[in-house]
């Protein structure tokens, strides 16, 4: 929870890989989770789902917003699963030697 210090912020939890993030949300209020995105994916996505929005807080060229009340878990875990490899294959860990 890296936001602490922001009042309204305080409770996101952010998931990192490779220290970039790639998802959160707010634990008291999971209705929607922000996850990156391949900006030629998201119109198509919007477009598609009624439950892809703009992110929290983000860029909404490259983040979705996702309401988990109305995504179906399949769908949720992909888009999850996408975002986790977007950010590490951008961002590969540093060889320590």
């Amino acid at each position: 929870m890296p936001f602490t210090a922001f009042h309204h912020a305080s409770n996101v939890l952010v998931f990192y890989v490779n220290g970039h993030m790639f998802s959160f949300f707010d634990c008291d209020n999971f209705s929607i989770v922000t996850l990156k995105c391949q900006p030629e994916r998201i119109i198509e996505l919007r477009e598609r789902y009624s439950f892809i929005d703009d992110p929290y807080n983000e860029s909404p060229k490259y983040w979705i917003g996702i309401n988990t009340s109305d995504a179906p878990d399949n769908i949720l875990k992909d888009l999850t699963m996408n975002s986790y490899l977007i950010v590490k294959s951008k961002y590969p860990q540093k060889t320590v030697k």
